[in-house]
């Protein structure tokens, strides 16, 4: 078994035949009719409808992409009963095979960081949450990052670090020169390279990674070109408008080296007219396969199905 992340997650890539992921952002108002909420339900009842519309998900999307990336917002905002309800989620994942990226985008110092970075990366003899990968906010300092840095090594997860984001006014800091002239965004993208480089797997890319938006795509070529052993997280294509097009300077000649997140363009489907005609689970299915087949057509990963 591979224990270095870099490692799992690239074959992962190659055995699913394409870099998309499905990022799990249950929104109650938005839960499809069989399972939708209404006023008389309770926190538990919600969370539990909550909870089966991920796992059905999963279910849907297991044998089509490598990985998920649950939005802990998401399930923090119906409590402790939500938290339940992730738990549950991870669970099931991680039993389909999928590797799990927390997007929990944790950012502190010292104890604090540790505490989080212990909390969440590892299996399950290692941490309380045992996801493979977390998203973590630099922007405290180079300290924030080391805490996480060193778990992840010690447990063989991945980080994915915020470094060019694909919200609108990430340019009012993420651009912001230093007295060098050097960008935020770049100082951040050199740090992650250097760390990378140094824990480098047989894949050639190390375990710590670089959130790059796919709404930023002349920073993305940029940046795929200053970090060769990086690996890249890419949200931002479809429902935020990143295309396929927009994507493709973020993997390596061989479709690797980054990963492509959909989440409302895939999870709520079943919303949308041209799947209008289907049962809610067959528009997701069929909205991962159209989203794989534009990223094959569209970026290098259509090498990947050979």
């Amino acid at each position: 078994m591979l224990t270095h992340f870099a490692d799992r997650l690239i074959a992962a890539v190659k055995q699913k035949q394409t870099p998309l992921i499905v990022g799990i952002d249950p929104r109650v108002s938005q839960l499809p009719s069989p399972l939708a909420a209404n006023q008389a339900d309770s926190p538990t009842a919600i969370a539990n409808k909550v909870a089966s519309y991920c796992i059905e998900l999963i279910d849907v999307v297991a044998d089509l992409v490598p990985a998920v990336k649950p939005q802990s917002a998401f399930f923090e905002l119906l409590g402790p009963h939500g938290m339940v309800a992730l738990a549950a989620v991870i669970d099931h994942a991680k039993a389909k095979g999928l590797l799990v990226i927390m997007d929990a985008k944790r950012g502190d110092i010292g104890s604090t960081a540790n505490a989080y970075a212990h909390a969440f990366l590892g299996n399950t003899s290692q941490s309380s949450w045992a996801c493979d990968c977390l998203t973590v906010n630099p922007f405290l300092g180079a300290d924030t990052l080391t805490p996480f840095v060193d778990v992840a090594h010690q447990t063989g997860s991945g980080l994915f670090v915020l470094t060019k984001t694909s919200n609108p006014e990430s340019n009012w800091l993420q651009t912001t020169k230093n007295e060098q002239s050097v960008p935020v965004y770049r100082m951040i993208a050199d740090h992650l390279q250097s760390l990378s480089a140094a824990h480098a797997g047989d894949s050639g890319y190390g375990n710590i990674g670089a959130v790059i938006g796919a709404t930023y795509p002349d920073q993305l070529a940029e940046l795929r070109s200053a970090m060769p052993n990086t690996l890249f997280l890419i949200p931002g294509f479809g429902a935020q408008g990143g295309s396929a097009n927009d994507v493709a300077p973020g993997l390596d000649d061989d479709g690797l080296g980054g990963l492509i997140n959909s989440s409302r363009g895939i999870i709520f489907a079943y919303e949308k007219s041209e799947y209008a005609h289907l049962p809610w689970t067959d528009a997701v299915r069929q909205a991962t396969l159209n989203a794989r087949d534009r990223i094959a057509e569209g970026t290098s990963a259509g090498k990947l199905r050979g």
